[in-house]
């Protein structure tokens, strides 16, 4: 049985993200558009002020998580519900599949570590670079303790 991302889950990244109509750099730098979409954004679009759809930001989410579904399908050994691989999802689409795969989270996911290991690793996500110092940022770390929610079906 193949997972799909459950409504949860997309809701979940729908409201960490929110949707932008205008491309932005996020607070990491990252030229940003709709629901976090960064994959085709330029830091010339963000000059341009370039703009989208409501209907062209679904499209590009719903683009950019059969990306990240089947990369979080190739890492992850063990079995999980739709909401478990869904809370997955959501932490790659937020951090890439890169951090995702060399991550301790991923490890202890796959070791099947009791679910207090799995959330201390999970939390511990909440930081990204601003100004170049690493730094917790409140929306991470709200984001995180809701797909590590997700994840442990509370």
């Amino acid at each position: 049985m193949t997972n799909t991302t459950s409504q949860k889950a997309i809701s979940l990244i729908k409201t960490s993200e929110g949707c932008e109509l205008r491309t932005y750099l996020c607070p990491a730098g990252i030229p940003t558009i709709g629901f976090g979409h960064t994959k085709t954004v330029t830091k010339d679009d963000v000059k341009r002020r370039k703009t989208i759809t409501e209907a062209e930001a679904e499209r590009l989410l719903k683009a950019d998580l059969v990306e990240f579904e089947a990369g979080v399908r190739k890492l992850v050994k063990v079995p999980l519900n739709d909401d478990q691989f869904g809370a997955m999802v959501s932490f790659a689409y937020n951090l890439g599949i890169g951090a995702l795969a060399s991550s301790t989270l991923l490890k202890k996911i796959n070791a099947k570590a009791p679910l207090a290991e799995i959330e201390r690793s999970w939390l511990a996500w909440n930081k990204a670079r601003v100004n170049g110092v690493l730094k917790p940022l409140a929306g991470l770390t709200k984001r995180r303790k809701a797909e590590f929610a997700l994840f442990a079906g509370k």
